[in-house]
């Protein structure tokens, strides 16, 4: 597909190799302390320049907390870890209002979700109760405690952890939490040369300890308001809403992926070619992002479960079966 004729909307070139290069160097940053995790890096910051938000699916020991680290290092962002447990209150995340006898007033005590990039780690170890209490929060930038909304850094940027073959005295996030994750994906174990080489930087010292910021929160929001002016043609358009559509008319599929995943992988793709260095989406893009975007997003029915079926397998035909515009 050839290049978008730049239009009055579009970035001017000379801002969007800027944007190119900014996010270049933040995954350069990054990949100083996370070894061997291109493709996971390049997700992370695409869904960061996009303004989704990130649900980190691994086992542990694979470098899920070191990554949020060493984002927030990089970004120069404030950075809070939350650790969930079935013990944790909504109001030890939001916060709570105290009374102040002094002044004759309850004064509201911001909780740890006023950040700017947040660690939810192992998400599914606390409570329904408290899991939703992200929900307001990941889906408009606020939360609402005792009737009063408190607005959220701009930046907010949440990266959630879980393990998913542990699931003793877990509550299985519900499909409603799962859709406000733009993303979906894991890290993996490293090859033995990479393996080797978190070995031997970690010998002496923490790496992280070194890792200085390589762009701002201010810097990061001007690219994200420049990838958003990225085009994307109607037919592409049209594609990512057909493997959407196709997601819930699928074989073996109880609920398929909503409209505001469609809304991800467009936001996501137009970030991917901003971080690629094009001024255009294409269809690489899209299919790069399917199982990402929409694998979470899949409830399997019952006869798919027990016949060893999962969502990436039916992404995989669905991507098949779909026209790919030319």
């Amino acid at each position: 597909m050839p290049p978008v004729t730049a239009t009055a909307d579009q970035p001017p070139m000379d801002s969007f190799d800027q944007g190119t290069a900014s996010l270049q160097k933040l995954a350069a940053n990054i990949s100083q302390v996370v070894r061997g995790q291109a493709a996971a890096v390049r997700l992370l910051i695409s869904a960061l320049s996009s303004g989704g938000h990130v649900l980190l699916e691994d086992f542990p020991g694979t470098g899920k907390t070191t990554l949020a680290k060493a984002l927030a290092a990089s970004v120069a962002a404030e950075f809070q870890r939350i650790q969930f447990t079935p013990d944790l209150l909504p109001t030890d995340i939001l916060g709570v209002s105290i009374y102040d006898q002094d002044a004759r007033r309850f004064n509201f005590h911001r909780g740890p979700i006023f950040t700017r990039i947040l660690l939810a780690d192992e998400i599914n170890r606390a409570s329904p109760r408290t899991q939703s209490a992200l929900l307001e929060a990941m889906a408009e930038g606020q939360v609402s405690v005792e009737g009063v909304s408190h607005a959220l850094d701009e930046l907010f940027f949440v990266i959630a952890t879980q393990n998913p073959v542990e699931l003793h005295g877990t509550y299985p996030l519900p499909e409603a939490q799962m859709d406000r994750f733009a993303l979906r994906f894991k890290l993996g174990y490293l090859d033995m040369e990479d393996e080797i080489e978190v070995l031997t930087q970690r010998q002496l010292s923490d790496p992280l300890d070194a890792l200085t910021p390589s762009t701002t929160p201010q810097e990061l929001l001007g690219i994200r308001a420049m990838q958003r002016r990225i085009p994307i043609e109607p037919t592409l358009q049209r594609y990512i809403v057909a493997l959407t559509q196709a997601s819930r008319a699928a074989d073996g599929i109880a609920l398929g992926a909503s409209p505001r995943a469609a809304l991800a992988m467009m936001k996501t793709a137009q970030a991917l070619a901003l971080y690629d260095g094009v001024n255009f989406v294409t269809p690489d893009h899209i299919q790069e992002l399917a199982i990402p975007v929409l694998g979470h997003r899949l409830l399997l029915d019952n006869e798919a479960r027990f016949s060893g079926r999962t969502s990436i397998d039916i992404i995989a035909q669905i991507l098949e079966r779909v026209p790919v515009p030319r």
